[in-house]
């Protein structure tokens, strides 16, 4: 079996790392990959953002299975073009992908589809956009309708906090056509969790859960990042609460998607904030989360390629997931400087030191290769990954693997999964 993974950051890295060590031991092409990946597989030097050329990739390769890592490509069609050339892939078709796309048609699909979620509504004007702030109150999330690199989401505490946000989108242009157009939704009150479902256009089978760390500095202080650390499972959501979830969230949003004529097979991540009154749906993503991904799995028991094959031919069975007991935590090495400006090019040590470790693993995402050495290539430059027996175990074990890695700069916290501790 052979199987392509698209994208080089750190959640396509732990696919690949993952996808590598299923019972079929797949081999596992990665475009374009980073420093890491060429460990478990072979990297290949085209763009995940070059759609014609991952085309032309998966011809020369022919593989069995595509699996698309980032949500750009996804949104761009890739899934459509690999599909019309009868290619197996993982991962939904543009109309699917508009989920994520499009804060407003995924708003809009929410509300048709009976979903719990936060009440919003959209604004071309920004005159108009600001009046409906200052009768909210003031606190309200402001978000650019397309895809504005992780940066078009503002969670105000403010009517001048809200105000300026809706100027970076509609009058100074910031995200150019991503942020033509805003959502000035409702700000939810409450404690965030991801809940992953694997989606074969009828059937969906949920993941184990995982809570995000998205500020820079501990306590939840500072701007916020794409991930600085994930955990799984997150106990602020039980087993008992997952059917419920899968009702209420999934299976109605797949039902409407079907009801627009829109099959969707992939993955499909609910952002939820559990609120007094439920869970609600903050957004959906149409890919594998960054980084809860490095903390998912690692947990997985059995082949994910078979799983992921089997979303993307339409027939998955629930038998195919099953999960290790324990838990697992990530935590994001990340360039000093980030999420603002920062250097490239800072030699890594301590790799392979932090990798000998039992039950770890270090997850590239910020890295490239150079004269035999491995330097920072990006903000988030690594995941290091610790399984445990339970939460306070897999936490001392991955912060003893951190403490065995340095490059100038260097910043991480020092407090992921700190909720998940307390409530121990």
């Amino acid at each position: 079996m052979k199987i392509l993974v698209v994208g080089g950051g750190g959640r396509e890295h732990a696919l690949a790392w993952r996808l590598a060590r299923d019972p079929e031991r797949p081999e596992i092409v990665c475009a374009p990959g980073n420093a890491g990946t060429s460990s478990v597989g072979r990297n290949v030097a085209v763009d995940a953002a070059d759609v014609p050329g991952l085309v032309a990739l998966a011809r020369a390769e022919r593989p069995d299975l595509v699996v698309v890592g980032p949500e750009a490509p996804l949104c761009a069609g890739l899934t459509d073009a690999l599909a019309a050339d009868g290619f197996a892939v993982f991962g939904p078709t543009r109309d699917g992908a508009r989920l994520e796309g499009s804060k407003i048609f995924c708003k809009d699909v929410l509300r048709a589809a009976g979903v719990p979620t936060a009440a919003a509504e959209r604004f071309t004007d920004a005159a108009a956009a600001k009046a409906y702030v200052r009768a909210q109150g003031g606190a309200v999330v402001v978000k650019a309708d397309g895809l504005a690199a992780g940066k078009g989401v503002t969670v105000c505490a403010t009517a001048a906090e809200a105000e300026a946000a809706i100027d970076e989108s509609l009058v100074k242009g910031v995200f150019g056509d991503a942020g033509r157009e805003v959502l000035v939704e409702e700000c939810l009150v409450g404690e965030e969790v991801s809940i992953l479902g694997l989606v074969d256009g009828e059937r969906v089978v949920l993941l184990a859960s995982a809570q995000d760390h998205k500020r820079i500095f501990d306590g939840d202080r500072g701007p916020n990042t794409g991930g600085m650390g994930a955990y799984s499972p997150a106990p602020v959501i039980a087993d008992s609460d997952l059917p419920a979830i899968r009702e209420q969230v999934f299976e109605r949003t797949l039902a409407e998607l079907r009801r627009r004529g829109v099959t969707y097979r992939g993955v499909l991540y609910a952002g939820l904030m559990m609120t007094a009154a439920g869970p609600k749906v903050l957004e959906f993503n149409c890919r594998f989360g960054d980084p809860e991904t490095q903390a998912i799995l690692p947990r997985w028991a059995g082949s994910v390629s078979r799983a992921l094959l089997a979303c993307a031919q339409g027939r998955l069975d629930a038998s195919m997931v099953s999960w290790h007991p324990g838990a697992c935590v990530c935590v994001v090495l990340a360039a000093g400087g980030y999420p603002g400006a920062y250097a490239k090019g800072k030699v890594i040590d301590g790799l392979d030191a932090a990798g000998a470790l039992p039950e770890v693993a270090v997850f590239h995402a910020g890295t490239a290769a150079k004269d035999g050495r491995v330097v920072t290539a990006g903000g988030r430059v690594l995941g290091v990954t610790a399984l445990g027996a339970d939460i306070r175990g897999a936490v001392a074990r991955v912060y003893e693997a951190v403490d065995r890695i340095r490059f100038e700069g260097m910043q991480c916290r020092r407090d992921i999964a700190a909720r998940a501790l307390k409530r121990l």
